[in-house]
């Protein structure tokens, strides 16, 4: 648009009207100084005749009709901008700048690939903790604590400042293999009372092995777990030591989710889709490993009562969103199709029928579909993958565009990666920690803080300044 040199009572209206973005000119014949405009204009929904103004020389209507259309909506760009954003730097480029794996196209606009954010509030990364081995996950004690899983089988507990504090033995047996190992830990919601703990784990079961769920009482003055008992076993056991999950999850009734994966070998893949195999499920047991009340498929003939929703391929993350009190998922797609999904009761995510991946190898996965009635679409995916693995919504208020935000571990990715959310959608990413060149395994959320441990052992923290 040229600079428009008429000015009326000293405005330049050309430059008003340019800083003007809700101002709808329409092109048309009738000349104003330089500017072609329309002697009509439209404003939220309503038609102004600037000919009106000028034939009857009011200019003082127009100059005050034209400042308050650009101060009304410059005022509700200001204020959408600050609510959508939450302080965010805007009009971003997406985060991902490598060509996809296929050609998949999304089902809708923000499904990959939205548009990048970046946090303007100061925070800093410390390195808090190294060397601990192999982690699985890092998990928020009830006392403000942190307690570490080690796939090799045993945990430790670390304070906010990542010092040592004590290492806890007497877990059963763990397959510590291939992608095996003692997996997740969550707290008993009476725990300051009962002491119970749950953790996941690779058990050698049978003629193969499996993702097993067990509890005891944590006697930390002794670095023991007592009365130890298993409550559910993910049945049928593989010969494959790939894609056990596993995260734990209470939920607010006291009922505990269990993420399990489907094992990867040809064989056992297709049992996601099969609801009497624990393989590819989320479960939802009671704190006995009992089937949880209300779950879709309690009666239902040749469906196991514990599965609260299917289709998952190696679901690594699980998360409660406190705005909505809902259930979120990470989910570690093939070379392609990493998955974040809002999981409900009794719903198919689809793996392996639908995809936004392809097999390792550059085949398709099945038919090569992405979308099939009955089966639900990912919130967010991307491709190429960052491998997603633990997952946490950033609760608290220290850093404000933080504030219900998902943190995502990427393995691959090397980074830990922030959504921010809307109305269920993903409407920013912003990459983090990226100059760390570090596998990140898992994320939590500890009194405006987060805490991401690494495959290399280091603990992290990211807190404002």
């Amino acid at each position: 648009m040229k600079p428009l040199q008429n000015k009326i009572g000293g405005t330049d209206i050309g430059k008003l009207l340019r800083n003007c973005p809700y101002f709808e000119s329409m092109i048309a014949a009738k000349k104003f100084g330089r500017l072609r405009i329309s002697p009509k204009f439209q404003f939220s929904g309503k038609i102004f005749d600037i000919n009106s103004a000028m034939q009857t020389k009011n200019i003082t209507f127009l100059l005050v009709l034209l400042t308050l259309i650009y101060g009304a909506s410059c005022a509700s760009q200001e204020t959408n901008s600050v609510a959508h954003n939450n302080g965010d730097s805007t009009h971003l480029p997406p985060v991902e700048t490598k060509s996809p794996n296929s050609d998949y196209k999304p089902a809708f606009p923000e499904q990959t690939r939205i548009g990048g954010v970046k946090t303007t509030t100061p925070y800093k990364v410390e390195k808090i903790a190294g060397s601990l081995g192999a982690p699985f996950g890092i998990v928020t004690m009830p006392d403000g604590r942190l307690m570490v899983t080690l796939k090799s089988g045993y945990m430790e507990i670390h304070d906010a400042d990542g010092k040592l504090v004590k290492k806890i033995a007497g877990f059963p047996d763990v397959l510590f293999e291939g992608q095996g190992g003692l997996l997740d830990v969550a707290f008993d919601p009476n725990f300051g009372s009962n002491k119970m703990i749950y953790w996941s784990y690779a058990e050698k079961y049978q003629d193969g092995s499996l993702t097993a769920v067990a509890k005891g009482q944590l006697n930390e003055a002794a670095g023991k777990v007592e009365n130890v008992s298993v409550i559910f076993r993910a049945t049928p056991p593989t010969n494959s030591t790939l894609q056990y999950g596993s995260r734990l999850q209470f939920d607010k009734d006291g009922n505990l989710f269990v993420s399990v994966g489907e094992k990867s070998i040809t064989s056992a893949r297709v049992q996601a889709q099969d609801l009497n195999s624990y393989l590819g499920k989320i479960v939802k047991i009671t704190t006995d490993g009992k089937p949880a009340a209300g779950n879709p498929f309690l009666n239902q003939a040749g469906a196991k009562p514990e599965i609260f929703s299917y289709g998952h391929r190696n679901p690594d993350g699980l998360d409660i969103n406190p705005e909505t009190g809902e259930l979120w998922e990470a989910e570690f797609g093939p070379r392609g199709g990493d998955e974040i999904n809002l999981i409900h009761a009794g719903k198919n995510y689809g793996w392996p029928v639908i995809t936004y991946g392809i097999e390792y190898s550059g085949e398709k996965v099945g038919e090569g579909i992405q979308q099939k009635a009955g089966m639900e679409q990912p919130v967010y995916y991307w491709d190429p993958v960052i491998s997603p693995c633990g997952i946490c919504f950033y609760k608290g208020d220290a850093i404000p565009e933080w504030k219900n935000n998902l943190f995502v571990a990427a393995l691959s990715g090397k980074h830990v990666d922030r959504l921010v959310i809307k109305d269920n959608k993903v409407v920013g990413e912003e990459r983090l920690l990226t100059d760390k060149d570090q596998r990140f395994r898992d994320v939590t959320y500890l009194n405006n803080m987060l805490y991401a441990i690494t495959d290399g052992g280091d603990i992290y923290r990211i807190s404002k300044k």
